[in-house]
């Protein structure tokens, strides 16, 4: 039978854990991840390692930047607050994944193309 201080400590330190990774952004940012990839898998290891790092990315810092926009930052103090504030994080990188895939979508398409006729189109779309 193990000792109840010992069994404690330990899950003291495992919730420690599971809440500084949450109010970090990195479970919500790994789950936005794990979505994306789910949906539209890329179609090299070039495109995967960009699009996850741009999902990531877009996860942490669109999440931390709604979250102080939104001045929801004492959510942090409370679990259920945790929760609401991995779901915005998760929230914030669908949208970079979309803006990653539709750039390599275009890319793609105009590879052919000089500069002058990219910035021309861009300019026309804008």
């Amino acid at each position: 039978m193990s000792e109840p201080l010992s069994t404690g400590a330990a899950g003291l330190f495992g919730w420690k854990a599971i809440t500084s990774l949450a109010s970090t952004g990195a479970v919500g940012a790994a789950l936005a991840g794990v979505v994306v990839m789910s949906m539209t898998p890329p179609k090299s290891k070039q495109e995967w390692r960009v699009a996850i790092t741009s999902t990531v990315m877009g996860s942490i810092g669109g999440g931390a930047c709604l979250a102080r926009y939104l001045g929801i930052q004492h959510w942090a103090d409370d679990p259920i607050g945790l929760v609401a504030l991995l779901c915005v994080v998760f929230t914030c990188g669908l949208p970079a994944w979309a803006l990653v895939r539709s750039l390599f979508k275009y890319i793609e398409k105009r590879k052919d193309a000089s500069i002058d006729e990219i910035v021309k189109d861009v300019k026309e779309i804008v």
